[in-house]
């Protein structure tokens, strides 16, 4: 299940993973919320949480962030993604290099921080 996180500027938009992910939270929750901000925002930022909760996701979910991650691939301004996942963690930090985007991993004790860097730009 992917939710909507509050409490963030506008040209950032966060995310809690939890639970079993499918093709269909993307759909309803995720590519929806990207859409509404690029009508007013040319670059945007992700803070993408994943919680100890999260038990896994559907494959045509992986393709679905693949495609919304490309779809908007020069929109992206910072991404933080938020785990102690290891596979989640080290795939982030091999492929990031391919994003214009800045990409960074944090672990969950470092959400605090996480959201510091998106929202400060330093």
């Amino acid at each position: 299940m992917i939710e909507r996180l509050e409490g963030f500027p506008g040209d950032v938009l966060g995310f809690l993973c939890k639970g079993f992910v499918t093709r269909r939270d993307y759909e309803d929750v995720l590519v929806p919320a990207v859409e509404r901000a690029l009508k007013t925002h040319d670059k945007l930022r992700l803070y993408y949480e994943i919680s100890p909760e999260f038990t896994g996701i559907e494959p045509s979910a992986t393709w679905e962030d693949f495609r919304v991650g490309m779809e908007h691939f020069l929109n992206w301004e910072r991404i933080a993604v938020v785990t102690d996942v290891d596979w989640i963690g080290h795939t982030i930090r091999a492929l990031g290099f391919m994003m214009p985007a800045a990409v960074r991993v944090f672990p969950l004790k470092e959400s605090a921080e996480a959201r510091r860097w998106l929202v400060s730009g330093e």
